[in-house]
């Protein structure tokens, strides 16, 4: 018998639906992303790595639109190649599903002194000072929606009693 053919009878239609029901509240229940939650943090995890694999790039690969930017924020050209790959060393570990947490810490980090840099050479506040929070919480929040143990971690609601 086809599975459609099966599943034109009411009584097969329920139960098919009670059963996929169970799977779905058995997954919540464990706390494990649904396949919507994963591929919308895939997606903004995407978009921050495309950034800060661009941004990297150009550090690695000394092109002048990354030397005169650095430039501006007061840092040496002697340092921009040492700024990309400790970029490309956070980005590693963070693609890494095993240290993927770690990768988001350093990035934290990185993004905090990048904050610091703006705020220093005042540059104006939502473009300039905020923006690598925005990529912080694309980082933050496509692994909140990826990774299980990050939304124990960072649960919302207080501990069950």
């Amino acid at each position: 018998m086809s599975a459609t053919y099966a599943e034109s009878f009411p009584a097969n239609r329920d139960r098919n639906a009670s059963e996929q029901a169970g799977v779905t509240s058995r997954a919540a229940a464990r706390g494990e992303p649904s396949r919507k939650a994963i591929w919308a943090g895939r997606v903004l995890s995407g978009l921050a790595v495309l950034f800060l694999l661009f941004d990297a790039s150009i550090k690695v690969l000394q092109l002048p639109v990354a030397m005169e930017g650095t430039g501006q924020l007061g840092y040496p050209e002697s340092v921009i190649m040492g700024i990309g790959l400790v970029q490309l060393v956070c980005l590693i570990a963070y693609l890494i599903p095993r240290t993927s947490v770690l990768g988001a810490i350093l990035w934290t980090g990185y993004l905090g002194g990048a904050v610091a840099t703006h705020v220093r050479v005042e540059n104006p506040l939502f473009s300039h000072v905020l923006f690598p929070l925005y990529v912080a919480a694309l980082l933050w929040g496509g692994l909140w929606l990826r990774d299980q143990r990050v939304r124990m971690l960072l649960s919302m609601r207080g501990a069950s009693r």
